[in-house]
Order: structure tokens, then C-alpha cells, then sequence
């Protein structure tokens, strides 16, 4: 596997839309590759952000939360938030290289992972290409962040090994590319924001976007999680996030 970095401009919100700034960035891409974005560049784009001091932070985690538990908890002062299916400190909320903004996530990942395999399969004349909405967080007893993956289009997220003498029946394919692609874009200022992803023979391809029921199939509900106990264990409470697409 191959991951290359792309380097941009520094971009500001409201200052591009996501498709010029790939089409200024992006000049060639194989069949067969990934294109991974990350989160907060589809976020700038799409002016997702909220100066600091406008709004009060924990009303904005609620409000950005599907299900959120109160700072208190939290010896550093983060939120523990569910959020689009997703563990993730804050809601998704960032306020780190921001320029003195909240940086939320995107309006609708999925939509824009899309409509960007889309513009790559038309602009490059691609029949396999693929693409990844990124973000990046911790996880538990380890330091440092990792890539995860928040959307995802043009691929199968798993490679099915029902059936054989596995304990671990699916391989998260869609969420190891993710975290490929964070590593060499880096965490800081390096201004490499998205990353092409190429010799994948482990990755199957689809022309097409994932169904619905395939979108489904990547999530675990809570009940069901291998951490359920831990997930179960404290009493979380309610965001007011809006389904997506509305």
C-alpha cells in the first residue's frame, strides 16, 4: 500500500468550496485508489465553525451530541459524547489550529464522501476509486490519536471472513485505511489534508455508493458491543443533534 500526502493552501472557512479546492489539488489519480479527506477540511469548506466566546462550548457539545455525559466526569474537562454512531471526545467538536473558532463536524460526511467519488470517477474517467471522510481521536489506555473513518464511498468498509477458523469474523477495512491516511497527513500544520491511497489489493471495490444497509453494517448498537459493559455502566444523556439531512 501506498499513501501520499497532497498538500494545499491554507484554508479558512468560507475561503473555497471542497470540489475547486480538489480540483486545484488533486492533478491525477490512479484506478484502483483512495482518496482520504479529512473532517475538518470538508468542515472549513463547508463553514462549519463558530468563533470562540460565541457560544458557550458545552452548549455546542450538546447541541453537536446524539447521546452526551456532563464534564464533570472528566479530570481534563472533556465531554465523553456519542455522536453519529461514534465514541468521540467533544461531539466531534475541534477547536485545535482552528484560528480561534470551534471547528464542527461536517453537515452530512456521507453525502459529501459521495459526491466526491463522483467528481473523481467523471474528472479522472476512474471505473474503481474510492474515497474517506477522516477525523482522528484516542483510545482507551493508549496515548496518542489515531484515524478513524466518519464516511465512506466506492469500496466494501468490511472484508467478510465468516466462515473460517477465525475468532475476529470482519476486518475493518474502511477504518485501518483511515488510519493509513491520518498518519501521513499528519495531526498538526502540515497542511496535508487529504492523502491518496493506492496498490490495494485487500480493498474491493464498487461502482458505486454504499447502501443504505451497507452503511448500517458497520455499526454495532451499544447493546450488542463487545464494551457494552463499560458503555452501559454510566447513564448518558441526550443531545439535540439533528438527524442528518435535516
Amino acid at each position: 500500500m501506498r499513501v501520499t500526502g497532497v498538500r494545499t493552501e491554507r484554508i479558512a472557512a468560507g475561503g473555497t468550496e471542497l470540489l475547486p479546492l480538489l480540483e486545484r489539488v488533486i492533478t491525477d489519480v490512479a484506478d484502483g485508489s483512495v482518496i482520504a479527506i479529512t473532517s475538518k477540511i470538508v468542515s472549513l469548506c463547508e463553514g462549519r465553525v463558530i468563533p470562540i466566546g460565541q457560544v458557550d462550548k458545552e452548549e455546542l457539545v450538546v447541541r453537536e451530541s446524539d447521546l452526551y455525559l456532563p464534564v464533570g466526569l472528566s479530570k481534563y474537562g472533556h465531554h465523553f459524547t456519542i455522536t453519529n454512531n461514534t465514541l468521540i471526545p467533544m461531539g466531534g467538536v475541534d477547536e485545535s489550529n482552528g484560528d480561534g473558532q470551534y471547528v464542527c463536524w461536517p453537515l452530512d460526511a456521507q453525502a459529501t464522501a459521495n459526491q466526491v467519488r463522483a467528481w473523481a470517477r467523471q474528472r479522472f474517467g476512474l471505473s474503481q476509486i474510492g474515497v474517506l471522510i477522516t477525523d482522528s481521536t484516542c483510545h482507551p489506555l493508549r496515548r496518542g490519536t489515531t484515524g478513524i473513518m466518519l464516511a465512506y464511498s466506492g469500496f466494501q468498509a468490511l472484508n467478510d471472513y465468516v466462515g473460517r477458523p477465525f475468532t475476529v469474523s470482519q476486518a475493518d477495512v474502511a477504518g485501518g485505511l483511515a488510519a493509513a491516511a491520518v498518519v501521513q497527513m499528519g495531526e498538526g500544520t502540515e497542511r496535508t489534508p487529504i492523502a491518496i491511497l493506492s496498490d490495494l489489493p485487500f480493498v474491493h471495490f464498487q461502482d458505486r455508493d454504499p447502501t443504505v444497509e451497507e452503511l448500517a453494517s458497520v455499526i454495532i448498537p451499544p447493546a450488542e458491543d463487545l464494551f457494552a459493559p463499560f458503555l452501559s455502566s454510566v447513564q448518558w444523556r441526550k443531545g439535540t443533534r439533528r438527524p442528518t439531512g435535516t
